[in-house]
């Protein structure tokens, strides 16, 4: 019989959909639409409102790939006001410029690390660095994460106090941390969080960002 309970509530946990409906995850004991808090805690927009706790983001990714770093992400309150990928061009600044790979956190500290030029993006991020939460610029692939889940973590941002991401043809494009293969000394990815578009932009353009953070244990 109990050998039969564990088997039923496991089930139960892959029950769970993500924010698409389509989807199955476990139960990682937070879903997208769960507010992050300043302290770490992650909560149900329910709970948040009875909790008194500060949000510092909306979680839009649950993880359940081991090889991949993190129980999953939450996207920032805010955008950035637009700033450059880089000062000057003719200088790879070493991110990996794969346009599939969940390695924002890499590539920002790559940004950051550069010192043959500066990167006016990575410096607005670092500034954010509080909390014990380290925000950073996302890859093109979390990016995609995050549009698919674009309706329901914009709805929860505007109850926390945050800022929705805007999806107007001319405010929903924001600069990934990742630079476009074969032409990292010139050129990063645009990405439209309206229609999922990539546009290869010089890197010296200032743009919107909008960061994000990776959930630990």
């Amino acid at each position: 019989m109990i050998k039969l309970l564990y088997i039923m509530l496991a089930f139960i946990g892959m029950a769970i959909t993500s924010c698409d409906g389509h989807h199955p995850e476990p139960d990682m004991g937070m879903k997208v639409g769960d507010v992050l808090c300043t302290d770490g805690q992650i909560l149900p927009m329910g709970d948040w409102e009875k909790s008194g706790k500060e949000g510092i983001g909306i979680v839009f990714h649950v993880n359940t790939n081991p090889d991949v770093e993190g129980k999953g992400y939450a996207v920032y309150l805010r955008d950035l006001h637009p700033v450059a990928f880089a000062d000057s061009l003719g200088v790879k600044q070493g991110t990996s410029a794969d346009a599939y790979a969940l390695d924002g956190n890499s590539n920002t500290y790559a940004l950051m690390s550069q010192r043959n030029v500066g990167s006016p993006m990575a410096d607005a991020v670092f500034e954010l660095w509080h909390y014990g939460q380290s925000a950073y610029i996302p890859s093109v692939a979390q990016l995609r994460l995050l549009k698919e889940c674009r309706e329901t973590v914009n709805n929860n941002l505007g109850a926390i106090g945050g800022e929705s991401m805007a999806d107007s043809v001319d405010g929903c494009w924001y600069w990934s941390s990742t630079e476009v293969a074969g032409q990292e000394t010139a050129k990063g990815w645009l990405y439209s969080l309206s229609q999922g578009a990539m546009q290869e932009t010089p890197k010296t353009q200032e743009h919107k960002v909008r960061p994000i953070i990776t959930i630990n244990d």
